[in-house]
């Protein structure tokens, strides 16, 4: 069989820890997943670094993987002779096995492999694998919820226990309000079982792109409101974009720059029904462009206001604190 190092695969080393591996994938399955990257070779590289993390993200198959030592890539190697009696229990031939298939049997209790490990009651129902897959939404698609369909290609197992990659078309619904980093279960959507064991599950791993107006927290949106100097002074109706559409935003006189106008319930929606909220954040915007008499009413107003935005500055008012 050939060799391949998974390690190198998802960019990080031998000692890595379990969060480092999962932080790995999940940045490469951002770069590279098929449906969103400009990268040349993106699907073959997103099937090779979920190959990688199905293995490593288990700590039986990374023992295993870890004790078939470290060869060149791609180089032709057998198992050390003890291996196959510590992982496959001598029932294994390794003859046209891809590593893939070999580390996919050796699933515990909850996955379909039983090509390696299962032999003891062709009788016991056995259920299927369960996979997990990156998808990537824009932040309109989070808020509203879709439809996606990912082209999948996953080992399913026969009666026998040997595997073999079949491409599936799977069509799932992003319920609304998802966000950035959530993980989605989606239930008989896995790997078939076998002998009448249930159909195995797919989790779906969330990544919202950014959105060149808002920004989310949670399920809290935020999005910067300009206001000319007169509207902050004096108040204004303001046509403000959210995800559902524009709505008219009362801006209260006398708002200073830097406060939060919040909108309730414009946020992110919530599995009980209730959302987020958004949040427009002031911005005091300064005219560049001036007219002569555009500038003299701005001088008439320097020359007749007593307001001083640094009194502050005195010493008196520090020590009046």
């Amino acid at each position: 069989m050939k060799y391949k190092d998974y390690y190198a695969t998802l960019g990080v080393e031998k000692s890595a820890t379990p969060d480092d591996i999962k932080k790995a994938y999940r940045k490469l399955a951002r770069k590279y997943h098929p449906d969103v990257s400009k990268e040349k070779d993106a699907e073959e590289k997103f099937k090779a670094m979920a190959e990688a993390y199905e293995t490593l993200k288990d700590p039986d198959k990374r023992a295993a993987y870890d004790q078939l030592g470290s060869h060149a890539p791609n180089q032709d190697f057998r198992p050390p002779p003890d291996w196959e009696r510590h992982f496959a229990q001598g029932q294994t031939s390794f003859d046209d096995v891809d590593l893939a298939d070999l580390f996919a049997g050796l699933g515990g209790a909850g996955s379909a492999g039983g090509g390696f490990r299962r032999r003891a009651d062709p009788n016991v129902p056995i259920p299927g694998r369960d996979y997990e897959a990156a998808v990537r939404l824009t932040l309109e698609q989070a808020f509203s919820g879709t439809e996606v369909q990912m082209d999948l290609s996953i080992p399913e197992y026969d009666e026998n226990g040997v595997a073999h990659r079949v491409p599936r078309l799977v069509t799932v619904r992003i319920p609304k309000g998802v966000i950035d980093g959530q993980k989605l279960r989606v239930p008989g959507k896995g790997g078939a079982g076998m002998r009448g064991g249930r159909v195995g599950d797919l989790y779906l791993d969330i990544a919202v792109s950014p959105h060149r107006l808002f920004r989310a927290d949670g399920r809290d949106l935020y999005v910067d409101l300009p206001l000319a100097p007169w509207e902050a002074v004096l108040g204004a109706s303001i046509e403000l974009p959210t995800p559902a559409g524009a709505v008219n935003l009362k801006v209260p006189a006398g708002t200073r720059a830097g406060q939060q106008l919040r909108l309730t319930g414009r946020g992110l929606a919530r599995s009980d029904g209730t959302a987020g909220n958004l949040y427009a954040i002031v911005q005091i915007a300064v005219p560049t462009v001036l007219d002569d008499a555009q500038r003299a009413l701005f001088r008439q107003l320097a020359e007749t206001s007593t307001f001083n935005p640094r009194a502050h500055f005195a010493p008196e008012a520090a020590h009046e604190t």
